[in-house]
């Protein structure tokens, strides 16, 4: 099977600023969200990689989050709430030298969306997942997402949260993803970092960005975020996964946030495998199913 082709080698690399990758259209978050620098960390990726506008899919579900979209410049595409994934999925298996980026958020990616998660994680599907995890469903005024704590009141639980918060980290890590960080969307420069890195990644890359919901949100704050992120010094081998578990787990037991890269490995992605089954089969021309599937058995 032939070697993937690097993010780098699919098109010529430009010189852009960040700002030359922002759309006309003017953000319309809340001030103080933590979506802008989300939005900052992206642009800033885009301009170290030098990715064509023309080149870039963006791809976002509903939610506060899932508007970034219309501030990028890109071709760009507003599913419906928790299907980003899969939409994405057939955009890169469509057009494998695109770059494919989803964006969502807690609610979109883990609730609504929570069945698709593991299987673009399973198959290994080339292409990067920005979750902007605010804790919160911001969009429709404050109501407890997968994530938030359980001592969250939201508008409509008003004695707190019910069910324990899920962990995109180790929820990632279990399915299989090859490619999994996390970060403070107010750390733009590891943001950033790792939002490019992701993208560069050949397979599935998950990057869980913390970002605080001013108006609904009054727990998991800016302040919090920034004091729990800042306190820890990952430093672990990112290619053994089980390592990676333990770090999440302790640092969760100490009241710490795990930052940065947490796991890395390389193994075939999925349009690279059904590039394979083709040329196996006699290529899209000659394609005949008798040739993988034995029809002469009951």
């Amino acid at each position: 099977m032939n070697a993937p082709i690097k993010l780098q080698e699919r098109f010529h690399k430009v010189q852009l600023e960040p700002k030359d990758y922002r759309d006309g259209v003017a953000s319309f978050w809340c001030p103080g969200c933590g979506h802008s620098g989300v939005l900052t960390s992206f642009l800033r990726s885009l301009s170290e990689i030098g990715v064509e506008p023309e080149n870039l899919v963006s791809i976002s579900g509903i939610g506060c989050s899932s508007r970034l979209p219309y501030f990028v410049k890109s071709y760009k595409m507003h599913t419906l709430h928790g299907r980003a994934g899969p939409v994405a999925t057939g955009a890169q298996l469509a057009r494998p030298d695109l770059a494919v980026v989803v964006t969502g958020g807690d609610g979109d990616g883990f609730s609504i969306g929570g069945g698709h998660m593991p299987h673009m994680a399973r198959k290994n599907v080339n292409m990067t997942y920005i979750l902007m995890d605010n804790h919160v469903y911001g969009l429709t005024k404050g109501q407890t997402s997968p994530t938030s704590h359980r001592i969250m009141k939201g508008s409509v639980t008003p004695f707190g949260a019910v069910e324990e918060p899920l962990d995109p980290i180790m929820y990632m890590l279990t399915y299989g993803a090859t490619f999994v960080g996390q970060a403070f969307a107010g750390n733009v420069k590891l943001a950033s970092q790792l939002i490019k890195e992701g993208m560069e990644h050949k397979g599935f890359s998950f990057i869980n960005l913390l970002s605080h919901c001013p108006t609904y949100n009054e727990i998991d704050t800016a302040k919090v975020f920034k004091s729990a992120c800042e306190t820890l010094d990952v430093g672990h081998d990112v290619t053994d996964v089980s390592i990676a578990m333990q770090v999440v787990q302790k640092a969760k037991q100490e009241g710490r946030i795990p930052t940065g890269l947490l796991y890395k490995v390389e193994r075939p992605t999925l349009d690279e495998r059904m590039a394979e089954l083709v040329t196996r089969v006699g290529g899209h021309k000659d394609y005949d199913l008798r040739k993988v599937i034995d029809l002469s058995r009951p």
